[in-house]
């Protein structure tokens, strides 16, 4: 499948990180990390790629940099970018392959492991196919576009433990130190009892791969399309609402808002902002909005706000990450985390195969913070008060149209 990435323009772009915040920045402040990860011992990993666009080929060459991969395969709908990664990435032409079907081809290649980072719509089934095949999987968020697709990769997931495989879900936000310590912190009771939260993802346009007009065009573009994305609010939101998610620990009980397609009217059909108000129980309600247009100055990021009775979480992705109040944490500064995140899991990935761990346990997560965002996201498509419990029993797939594409 293609897999071009979106890319924000203004504040910072999570997908152009590196470039954003200066690649020889970026490449000594990633060194120390690196040179932790190169000391893989034994037979390299031999891993698959499907997806072979700007994030696909991005996290491929941090595969390769941990030490403990060989990138052995190839797949994406575009026999240009295929072409482009397997030359990249040192992968011969025999195992370059194309097409809706390539990931099949790929997969009776015999990776010992595959990097799913297709269009979201297809996540779900490449990660069926790839534990059917007896492959570890490494998914990239969202993991699904509707219910369905979650509900499968949480049985993909669980069929993966019980054929002793692995199954990643690349959150970098769950893998950052001070994250990961300023949650704890609030779990133990830092900011006392939570009273409310806000949250949101504001940042400018995206820019067009290719000019619309056919299906191929469509699919490289996939990111301004509802089906192939899941929306803005599942394919980029996820993050705030899974930080959110991560310090509330349990799921919401409803969703109510609005949103809509007012300013980028140029290119598919994905709306360009989303306004919703999420209840958790004992009356704590978290504000939510997002947008993807040009702000003009206003305040930009991945951020998250929870205020409790003795203090306030705040987060920031790419920003400062801190408790304020009685119990201060000062945190400390994220500024690559885009990175540093995703390197944190190909070393946890490796890790796990090594060990045989098949735990797997960023999966739960992963599909409660994915089914927020599609509960949000009919919330605000229906103008309706949406619950988790019809959220859980929606039987609705979002249809790929994918008539006109070869297989």
């Amino acid at each position: 499948m293609n897999t071009v990435q979106s890319g924000q323009q203004g504040f910072f772009s999570r997908r152009e990180f590196v470039a954003a915040a200066g690649a020889a920045g970026l490449a000594a402040a990633a060194a120390p990390v690196f040179a932790q990860q190169t000391q893989a011992v034994g037979p390299k990993i031999r891993l698959g790629l499907v997806g072979c666009g700007g994030r696909g080929q991005w996290i491929a060459d941090l595969f390769q940099k941990h030490g403990g991969y060989e990138l052995f395969a190839v797949a994406d709908y575009f026999q240009d970018r295929a072409d482009e990664a397997g030359n990249k990435l040192g992968v011969p032409a025999a195992r370059r392959f194309t097409g809706l079907s390539g990931y099949k081809r790929l997969l009776d290649a015999k990776p010992d492991a595959v990097a799913v980072i297709a269009a979201p719509f297809f996540r779900p089934e490449h990660a069926a196919a790839v534990v059917e095949a007896g492959c570890h999987a490494y998914l990239a968020k969202p993991i699904a576009v509707d219910v369905p697709g979650c509900l499968s990769i949480e049985a993909s997931a669980k069929r993966a433990t019980e054929k002793k495989l692995c199954f990643l879900v690349d959150f970098q936000t769950r893998m950052q130190p001070f994250y990961q310590e300023a949650v704890r912190r609030v779990h133990e009771g830092a900011i006392g009892d939570l009273v409310f939260g806000e949250a949101s993802y504001h940042c400018g346009r995206l820019g067009i791969q290719t000019p619309p007009g056919s299906p191929e065009a469509r699919l490289r573009n996939w990111v301004f399309d509802r089906a192939l994305s899941g929306d803005i609010i599942t394919e980029q939101n996820i993050h705030a609402l899974d930080v959110m998610n991560w310090v509330l620990q349990k799921p919401p009980l409803h969703a109510f808002g609005t949103g809509g397609r007012k300013v980028r009217l140029d290119v598919g059909d994905c709306w360009d902002y989303f306004t919703l108000h999420i209840q958790y129980p004992n009356s704590v309600g978290v504000t939510f909005s997002s947008r993807q247009f040009e702000g003009y100055g206003t305040a930009e990021g991945i951020l998250c706000r929870m205020f409790g009775t003795k203090g306030v979480l705040e987060t920031s992705y790419g920003g400062n990450v801190m408790i304020r109040g009685d119990a201060f944490y000062r945190g400390g500064n994220t500024s690559q985390i885009y990175q540093e995140g995703a390197v944190g899991n190909i070393a946890a990935f490796h890790k796990a195969i090594s060990e045989k761990d098949v735990s797997n346990p960023t999966v739960a997560p992963s599909v409660q913070s994915n089914l927020i965002t599609i509960m949000g996201r009919k919330a605000a498509y229906t103008g309706k008060l949406v619950t988790w419990e019809e959220t859980l029993k929606d039987t609705e797939r979002l249809d790929g149209k994918l008539e006109g594409l070869k297989a």
